[in-house]
């Protein structure tokens, strides 16, 4: 088949071929140097068309041949095919048949629905025309009775108007003439004609809302009707129609016209009846969330250029220049150009000026915001009757926030910016305003004071409890958890506006206490600080308060600043003590200079302190609550410092009544210079000692309080200690007691005169009573010298005493050995045990003295039936003491 492929090529073209054996080329054309087709292609140059004839009939009879042996080889499967052609032909005119048929059906189908279906399609078309007649009919039959409704109304409102110039006519006879209406029918028919005349204008509104929706061609959406044509001819291209669009769109100006005359008018004389009036009229218009956007940005406007006005140093500048008297010569006066900044001379005008402004601020903005409130209001209690919508979610589709909340943003934002920029751009206006902040703040108080009527605007000590401080940074929370009341998020956004003026505000304060310490301390050592400077800083300190008293937020951030100063104080005080042993020494003549300046600088803080502290009963607890580490502090540097000059003088005062038992109370002694010769001269030291501490050494402290306390501490110190001195003093005879009597009588005397405040008129006398059982139990301890075996166990003779000093007296007139002796230790450290412990330990230490005297005389033999008797005694003391005890 290889010598037919070239004939069996898709591509074969006979003409192509023919040329190609004409012109002696290969066919098919070869590209390039391709291999060569066996018997596929001829070589022109070398035949001719002759032999291409003669092999093409070859060729012919070839295939013929071959067409005949297949045609032999397969005649019957060819005979069966032909037979099955027959039969196909008899099927496909039965097919032919059937689709003659369906042709048939079909053209009558087409005559059955086809023509129905056109004449259907016209009458639709012609009903549509005739709807959309019918719906331009309806509209514009609807727009002709709602514009004869508008006109009558119209009509009535000239006719309110009229009346209410006649009214307001007779208004001003009768208030010229003095004698102004006061029939309740007249205010009646006054009230009922203003109520008219609201009530068509609303009417009227609602009309030409109408109107205007029929005029719109988005009526469907209006509506709600889903089934209003797309192509709806709008009415305004109908010449009945046309001709009344004037006369609406006047109306509709009129209308709107009043009723922004209302809303102003309801604002200004917050007549809430009136603006629901007028706020439903404008929601009859369709235009409230565009009428109530333009009214909030009026009043946010005016805020903002009557701030702008108020802090205009230029304008305030040209205020007073223009007041100055021109009586001067022109040719003495220098001419030059106008100063924004007064001079010394001019500098109270400039400050008057400036207040009397902010004042015409305050009542200007307490206007605004009492209207925005009530603007506010309004639109919460407002409702569509239809849609119950309240008016102010449907004016919140164009506001970003509420009224209020954009007003006192804005409010906030202004004064901020206004009154930082006039302070960076004029010295003066920061200083006045900083300086006179409590007078500026003192403004804003009476600002939300007169708005806290119609707001919910709260500005107290109660409400301030979660307050915000601007001294040191911005918003600094001062959490106090004992209020749950949460501050007005408006009074917030005024103090942030003010935050730069409360700080210099606060530095200056803090400028000023810390001038009154440092001149305080300004002497140094030399001069230490003395009575004089504490109450000089304590009286700057409530000064200070004071200015901010007014202020629940104010008082508090000075009071920090209080708090700070006090310490610097406490440190500057704290480095000037000394705490030498000078400080405490007791030697004389006189006080040494360590004592001197110790005394000074606890007299300062004690000065400082005690008036400080009187402070609680005039501010709160959270103002106090700053101070009071510092108070605390104040008295604890107090105490370090007198603690150790008082131990230094309890130390000396027991070593000098120690010394009581050198001395010889034995009937050894001659009895008639016991009685005589006066008192012994460890009580006269005693005596001298204490009038050096009185008049060299507290004398030192001018602290009349604390040196009462301290003397009253030192005598009871004195008397016990003497008392427990003198019970146990062994050798004990008639002599000694006398002698002891002696010195008890110098000690009250010495006492008494310890006591005396000779400074004060009506207290010559010494105060026994705060000396309390100390005292009672001296004057007791001479009875007891002179008691009976027998007596001393009995209460009734030995009251006042404690039975410890009944139990030494017992022991040191029995044989039994005192328990310092049983221990060995010296009176002194005895006494010293005594004072550490309680009564009850040293009744424990008294009795396992007993028992150990009586375990060491019965194993050594010795007769106890000569201190018997005492052993009974002190045992029943013991008794009754746990007794009264239990």
């Amino acid at each position: 088949m290889s010598d037919y492929a070239v004939f069996a090529n898709p591509e074969f073209d006979p003409n192509d071929y023919v040329n190609a054996i004409l012109a002696g080329e290969p066919y098919p054309p070869q590209a390039g140097k391709a291999k060569p087709v066996k018997s596929a292609s001829f070589e022109s140059a070398n035949e001719d068309v002759s032999v291409a004839i003669t092999k093409l009939n070859f060729s012919i009879d070839d295939v013929d041949k071959q067409l005949k042996s297949v045609v032999t080889a397969h005649h019957e499967e060819l005979l069966v095919q032909a037979a099955s052609v027959t039969d196909l032909e008899g099927s496909l005119s039965s097919v032919r048949t059937g689709l003659n048929e369906l042709d048939s059906s079909l053209e009558k189908l087409r005559l059955k629905i086809r023509v129905p279906y056109q004449s259907l399609q016209s009458n639709v078309t012609k009903l549509e025309r005739i709807q959309q007649a019918s719906d331009i009919l309806r509209r514009t039959s609807r727009f002709v009775i709602l514009t004869r409704r508008l006109e009558l109304q119209l009509a009535e409102m000239s006719k309110g108007d009229n009346t209410d110039s006649d009214i307001n006519k007779t208004k001003a006879e009768a208030k010229d003439s003095s004698n102004p209406p006061n029939s309740t029918d007249e205010i009646l028919s006054i009230t009922e004609n203003e109520d008219e005349k609201e009530r068509i204008i609303s009417k009227a509104a609602l009309t030409v809302a109408e109107l205007t929706a029929l005029l719109d061609d988005s009526t469907s959406s209006l509506t709600g009707d889903d089934d209003v044509p797309e192509n709806r001819v709008p009415l305004n291209s109908i010449k009945a129609v046309a001709a009344h669009l004037p006369f609406v769109t006047s109306a509709r100006a009129r209308i709107t016209s009043d009723m922004e005359t209302m809303v102003l008018t309801g604002l200004s004389d917050l007549n809430h009846a009136l603006l629901a009036s007028s706020l439903q009229t404008a929601h009859n218009l369709r235009i409230l969330p565009v009428l109530v956007q333009e009214v909030v940005a009026d009043f946010v406007e005016a805020v903002e250029g009557r701030i702008r006005y108020a802090f205009d140093i230029s304008r305030i500048s040209k205020a007073v220049l223009a007041k100055e008297p021109s009586s001067v010569s022109q040719g003495l006066m220098y001419k030059s150009r106008v100063r924004t900044e007064p001079t010394n001379v001019t500098a109270p005008q400039y400050a008057a000026a400036l207040w009397t402004s902010l004042e015409k601020l305050i009542e200007e903005m307490t206007g605004c915001c009492i209207k925005v409130y009530a603007l506010e209001s309004v639109l919460k209690l407002k409702r569509d009757t239809v849609t119950q919508v309240v008016f102010l979610d449907e004016a919140m589709k164009m506001l970003d926030n509420k009224p209020s909340a954009i007003f006192w943003a804005a409010l906030g934002r202004s004064l901020e910016q206004h009154a930082r920029d006039s302070a960076k751009g004029s010295s003066f206006l920061q200083q006045t305003l900083s300086s006179g902040y409590p007078k500026l703040l003192r403004l804003f108080h009476s600002f939300f004071a007169k708005i806290a009527v119609q707001t919910d605007t709260v500005y107290t000590q109660n409400q301030q409890r979660y307050a915000f401080s601007f001294s040191k940074q911005v918003f600094l929370l001062i959490i106090d958890m004992t209020m749950g009341d949460k501050p007005s998020p408006e009074t917030v956004v005024v103090l942030k506006a003010l935050s730069n003026f409360e700080a210099l505000y606060l530095s200056r304060s803090a400028n000023r206490l810390n001038e009154t310490v440092g001149q305080a301390f300004a002497g140094g050592t030399r001069a230490p600080p003395g009575m004089t400077e504490g109450m000089n800083i304590a009286r700057a300190v409530a000064n200070e308060l004071d200015s901010a008293k007014f202020d629940p937020l104010l008082v508090r951030s000075v009071a920090q600043h209080v708090a700070s100063s006090l310490e610097m104080l406490l440190s500057r005080a704290d480095g000037m003590i000394v705490r030498e042993r000078t400080a405490t020494s007791l030697l004389g003549p006189s006080a040494t200079p360590a004592q001197v300046l110790n005394g000074q600088l606890a007299t300062c803080l004690y000065h400082c302190s005690s008036r400080l502290e009187k402070l609680q009963d005039e501010y709160p607890e959270g103002v106090m609550s700053y101070i009071k580490p510092s108070i605390v502090n104040m008295n604890r540097a107090f105490e370090r410092i007198v603690d150790p000059l008082l131990a230094a003088v309890r130390r000396e005062l027991g070593a000098i009544l120690a010394r009581l038992h050198r001395l010889d109370f034995s009937d050894a002694a001659d009895p008639m210079s016991a009685m005589g010769g006066g008192p012994s001269l460890y009580m006269k030291d005693v005596v001298e000692k204490l009038s050096f501490i009185k008049n060299e050494i507290f004398v030192q402290f001018h602290a009349p309080d604390a040196s009462r306390q301290w003397i009253v501490a030192i005598v009871r110190y004195v008397i016990k200690t003497f008392v427990l001195h003198a019970s146990i003093a062994r050798p004990l005879g008639e002599s000694g007691k006398l002698q002891l009597t002696s010195d008890m009588t110098e000690l009250e005397f010495g006492l008494s005169a310890f006591m005396t405040d000779k400074a004060q008129s009506g207290k010559r006398r010494a105060d026994w009573e705060g000396v309390g059982d100390d005292y009672r139990a001296l004057r007791a301890m001479r009875q007891l010298l002179f008691l009976e075996n027998s007596m001393l166990a009995s209460s009734t003779h030995t009251t006042n005493l404690p039975p410890l000093i009944v139990l030494h007296h017992i022991l040191v007139r029995s044989p039994i050995p005192l328990p310092h002796s049983l221990h060995g230790w010296a009176e002194a450290e005895y006494v010293r045990w005594v004072n550490e412990h309680t009564e009850e330990e040293a009744w424990t230490l008294v009795e396992s003295d007993l028992t150990h005297w009586e375990k060491v005389s019965e194993a050594e033999g010795k007769d106890i039936d000569e201190a018997g008797e005492y052993v009974q005694l002190a045992r029943a003391v013991l008794k009754n003491a746990s007794k009264k005890l239990s």
